[in-house]
């Protein structure tokens, strides 16, 4: 019999995904952390949105949840020191010290990047060990140069155009 959680976790590797940077400031604190799984929910309606995973037991989890609020800066293919840093594999104790950062709509921290976008939480749900946050989208940035950094096979990966 296969054991199912490492067929999926090895199935998962070939899925390649974007790699952002999830931030928060406000009362709570300022904190971030690196995830790969974030998407758009929908552009129609009041404010478009944009779904999230963060794993609870991440010390940002809290603070993004008591904040309210959150950016989720997508990474460029020269940013993978940035992923590191906040994925805590850079053993330093402020992941925003030294880096461009400022802050839109909400007041969450937006890095410098290819593109971010300013949300307040509109819905989390407990699901398994993460959070999957629902953000109201309130402002957003696009940087005109630059390709994303992507993960997947376990590795960074950059993209070239077809």
């Amino acid at each position: 019999m296969t054991d199912l959680r490492q067929d999926f976790v090895h199935a998962m590797s070939r899925c390649a995904a974007t790699v952002s940077v999830v931030t928060t400031d406000g009362e709570a604190g300022r904190a971030g952390l690196t995830v790969s799984a974030m998407t758009s929910v929908s552009a129609d309606g009041d404010a478009p949105t944009m779904l999230v995973c963060v794993n609870r037991g991440a010390a940002a989890a809290e603070p993004i949840l008591a904040n309210g609020r959150f950016a989720i800066n997508v990474l460029g293919s020269d940013q993978q020191d940035v992923a590191d840093r906040f994925a805590g594999r850079a053993g330093v104790a402020d992941k925003f010290a030294g880096l461009i950062w400022d802050v839109m709509a909400t007041g969450a921290p937006v890095l410098a990047g290819l593109a971010a976008f300013d949300c307040e939480v509109q819905s989390s749900d407990a699901v398994g060990t993460h959070l999957v946050l629902i953000g109201a989208v309130r402002a957003v940035r696009v940087s005109e140069t630059g390709s994303p950094l992507i993960y997947g096979m376990r590795s960074y990966l950059r993209t070239e155009r077809a």
